[in-house]
């Protein structure tokens, strides 16, 4: 046994390693620590990027299918459009041209063109303020518990899921200028005279009637979407925080413009981008309905585009003014989007 009570080999052992790294067998202690230390933290920092690296990896795998269809389905599109604007492509023509701006200076020398860009702005205010108060009471009224209240939710939705030509034919022959249903059920209430009369209301006939006939046809398809957005932002806020709003006080009113809303301000804008954009770009409404008439009073943009570009045959002009809408999307877009990236910081 050696000092303190160790056994001699290990004695002997101990000194040959420390004679061994002093004469050059190994770093010394302290320089030995110093490369353990800094091996350490390069071993983790690679395993922490090669891990970062591969979920991002796995992050843009999932996007690559979302951003495949956005560039094939929208943008192959936008960037056709574009260049048959800048060309004097036609239908009997298999060779375009280019010339440059001159089909958008054409589109802006036309009459028509301002008429429908009116109409447009006007369709898309008008249908959003009733569709906002229509959507929202809607999703008020199915939050509350009545009997047969998953049915009617089913309900709701079948104007949105209807075919468009179904429905507007319908409603065709609900304005109908004889046979109205709706000017019928006004005549039995006593709101309006008999038929022949100058108070008889010729819905799609009337230049003064025709535009609002469409909106309201765009309103009654579309507000059961809003309805649904509103519906989904409602259920997601907590009850606790409304329960301590009523304790302390506030009003429906108030609950709603001081919780609610700023909670479920992302949803609203997401909705109402979405709903702005199905607004502007409506053709089938509008088209199936008066066509643009009577004496173009129902003409917007994408009608007018339609009419010239496919039926008259000229593809640039018409593609020139399908653009003009980009111009009536874009700050909307951005607005809605910056808006919606400061309340997320």
């Amino acid at each position: 046994m050696g000092c303190r009570g160790v056994p001699a080999d290990l004695l002997e052992a101990q000194e040959g390693m420390t004679s061994a790294s002093l004469q050059g067998g190994g770093p010394e202690p302290t320089a030995r620590a110093a490369v353990v230390s800094v091996a350490a933290p390069a071993r983790s920092r690679l395993a922490f990027t090669s891990q970062t690296s591969r979920r991002l990896a796995f992050g843009y795998l999932l996007l690559a299918p979302a951003a495949l269809y956005v560039l094939l389905l929208v943008g192959a599109p936008f960037l056709f459009s574009l260049y048959l604007a800048v060309s004097d492509a036609n239908v009997g023509d298999p060779v375009a041209t280019f010339i440059g701006v001159e089909n958008f200076r054409a589109a802006v020398e036309m009459d028509v063109f301002w008429t429908a860009l009116r109409n447009s702005v006007v369709f898309l205010v008008v249908a959003a303020v009733f569709k906002s108060l229509l959507g929202t009471s809607l999703a008020f009224l199915l939050l509350q518990e009545f009997p047969g209240k998953k049915l009617i939710r089913g309900l709701v939705v079948i104007p949105f899921t209807l075919p468009v030509a179904i429905s507007v034919l319908a409603w065709k022959w609900m304005y109908d200028s004889q046979f109205s249903v709706i000017n019928w059920v006004l005549s039995r209430l006593g709101l309006i005279g008999q038929y022949g009369t100058d108070s008889w209301p010729i819905w799609l006939g009337d230049p003064r009637l025709a535009l609002l006939a469409c909106i309201a046809v765009n309103v009654w398809r579309t507000f059961p979407f809003s309805a649904i957005v509103l519906l989904a932002g409602f259920t997601s806020v907590p009850l606790e925080v409304l329960d301590a709003a009523k304790v302390d006080g506030c009003s429906f009113f108030q609950r709603f413009r001081h919780i609610v809303a700023p909670m479920i301000f992302p949803i609203l804008m997401i909705g109402f981008l979405f709903d702005t954009v199905f607004t502007l770009s409506d053709l089938s409404v509008v088209y199936l309905l008066t066509q643009g008439g009577p004496a173009n009073a129902s003409k917007i943009l994408p009608v007018l585009a339609y009419q010239i570009g496919i039926q008259a045959g000229n593809l640039g002009r018409g593609a020139a003014i399908a653009l003009f809408l980009v111009p009536l999307l874009a700050p909307a877009m951005f607005l809605f989007l910056r808006n919606l990236r400061r309340r997320e910081y």
